[in-house]
């Protein structure tokens, strides 16, 4: 715990007030659902404070570093910079904050779009992304909290269902890995009932 103290130190000076009130929000939301859900404490806190690590450098700069670090980019990705952090942020936590552990990496890398059959430490880390208690405009804020204390691919699916209506109705740029990831979660809770 003394090294994550240490990270949280680092990111109240990198990242915004709000951003840095939401790290910690979904640190400990996080931490919540790792005990509800038996996932190592540790793993799961260091991957919640470390998921959003590179969401306050520009976009410009995003697109930039993750050229110059040989981070594959998508089309989508380029036109809607905004997902970029999460890759990044994954390369981050390894060459600046040292974290080594594949599936924590992992969990960063993954917290924005989703994808198919993910673990339960990345799934932790999406959901509680979305439910931190910061979190206020979300749809299906309440159903989707109790959820997740629930069944984690129920609120997987919850979550992707209620993303990909509002990008609709927006007329956001949808990642098809997000598609993906609700189409997979789909078809699970529909097999499970």
């Amino acid at each position: 715990m003394k090294e994550i103290e240490e990270i949280r130190k680092k990111l109240k000076k990198e990242l915004d007030a709000y951003r840095y009130q939401h790290t910690l929000g979904v640190m400990y939301t996080a931490a919540s659902l790792a005990m509800k859900y038996c996932e190592d404490l540790n793993d799961t806190m260091m991957a919640g404070i470390l998921h959003d690590c590179a969401k306050c450098i520009s976009d410009d700069e995003k697109i930039k570093l993750c050229l110059e670090y040989r981070i594959p980019l998508t089309e989508t990705e380029i036109q809607n910079p905004g997902l970029i952090h999460s890759k990044l942020g994954a390369y981050l936590a390894n060459d600046i904050y040292g974290v080594e552990n594949p599936q924590i990496l992992d969990a960063i890398a993954s917290h924005t779009t989703g994808h198919p059959d993910m673990t339960v430490l990345e799934k932790i880390i999406f959901i509680a992304d979305y439910i931190e208690p910061g979190r206020t405009t979300a749809p299906n804020l309440t159903f989707v909290r109790k959820l997740a204390f629930e069944d984690l691919d129920k609120a997987m699916y919850q979550i992707l269902y209620d993303t990909l209506n509002y990008l609709h109705k927006k007329g956001g740029i949808i990642d098809t890995m997000t598609e993906k990831a609700y189409q997979y979660y789909k078809n699970l809770t529909i097999k499970e009932e």
